[in-house]
């Protein structure tokens, strides 16, 4: 028999190794900031992420974070505690790790853009487990229930009530440590906040987990049919199950008309307590105070997320290079949030990163 080369299969095949070849992170910092201990400290830094290999495909990954992982979790929380803001609107803060000592440090947790004290269990128990320390989950108006008493809601979050909820946490535990981890949106609430308190915030460090950036511009990038569908997913949560109270609202119905998260965000500004986009998005978009951060800030990104877009990330690399305290990590792949690693029983290569991160700084701080 004949060995018989075929050489565009060879080609094929070639591409389709190097596609799926485990990359190093690529890291942006600057070399010679506050951070660059930590990257020599982290060995997760200088190792592969070799992402599950039945969910090497972006779309496959993300639908396993989003669909299916989460329905195994198993955790139960200690409290979930209503608050009542200011101007009579409802958060709540979802705790995991009340009976630990008083002094062990807290981590303030942001969730998602739908975030529910379900779908963020895993993070929840993750860094609990690395960490050994307590989480406050931070749940936004509108979010998982709540009752929405006041019309105003934003996308991602309220500064006023995230400082509202820090002085609660920081009355219940005085003598505790605070640490914060935002994941997706709640990335924007976080940035937002520690850009408008620059030095004055509590908090010690910071890790953002797939951030989009800058808010006017990041959700034209979104994959089209996750826009969609997230744009569904939005009226169906917080605006029909509340429409009474809508009707305070002028040009409310508008909102239901929208087809895409871009026109979304363009639409509602309303609903967040602004009477112009322009006002609502220089008191929200996080990119307008991202360079008044002073705590050290790590920021996870994946090449091929398909709803916070890794080209949201081009325009601000070479400020951020030039920040003492913000490293950039970003890897191949891990999609959206997922990260998954192992064959079958699946961990995040994220959580565990951001375990270490938080634990890093604790020990430099102390």
């Amino acid at each position: 028999m004949k060995n018989i080369f075929h050489p565009m299969k060879y080609i094929s095949n070639s591409k389709l190794a190097v596609k799926f070849q485990p990359e190093l992170p690529k890291l942006y910092y600057k070399k010679d900031g506050i951070l660059n201990d930590t990257v020599t400290a982290l060995e997760q830094l200088r190792q592969q992420y070799n992402p599950t290999p039945w969910l090497r495909n972006h779309h496959m990954h993300l639908m396993f974070f989003d669909m299916i992982k989460k329905n195994f979790i198993n955790l139960e929380y200690d409290a979930i505690q209503q608050l009542t803001m200011a101007d009579g609107g409802i958060t709540a803060v979802a705790w995991f790790g009340l009976d630990l000592p008083e002094d062990r440090p807290t981590i303030i947790l942001l969730h998602t853009i739908t975030g529910t004290v379900d779908s963020m269990r895993e993070v929840v128990r993750d860094l609990n487990t690395y960490t050994g320390w307590r989480v406050a989950l931070c749940l936004r108006r509108g979010h998982d229930c709540l009752p929405l008493t006041v019309p105003k809601i934003n996308l991602f979050g309220s500064t006023q009530d995230l400082k509202e909820q820090i002085i609660y946490i920081q009355d219940k535990f005085p003598n505790s440590d605070l640490y914060a981890v935002g994941s997706s949106a709640g990335t924007g609430l976080l940035i937002r906040y520690l850009g408008e308190e620059a030095e004055k915030t509590p908090i010690k460090a910071a890790f953002a987990l797939c951030p989009g950036y800058n808010t006017e511009l990041g959700f034209k990038n979104v994959h089209p049919v996750y826009s969609k569908i997230m744009t569904k997913k939005l009226i169906r949560k917080f605006v029909l199950p509340h429409q009474e109270i809508w009707q305070q609202v002028p040009q409310w119905e508008e909102i239901l008309h929208v087809k895409t998260l871009a026109e979304f965000e363009k639409t509602y500004f309303k609903m967040a307590g602004f009477s112009e986009y322009e006002s609502y998005v220089k008191a929200s978009n996080p990119i307008y105070v991202f360079e008044n951060i002073k705590i050290p800030l790590m920021i996870l990104n994946a090449e091929d997320d398909p709803v916070c877009h890794i080209k949201n990330l081009e325009p601000y690399k070479q400020a951020i290079m030039k920040m003492p305290n913000i490293l950039v990590v970003t890897t191949r792949r891990g999609s959206h949030c997922g990260f998954y690693e192992g064959m079958f029983k699946t961990t995040s290569w994220a959580t565990r990163l951001m375990s270490k991160f938080l634990l890093s700084q604790e020990k430099a701080q102390n």
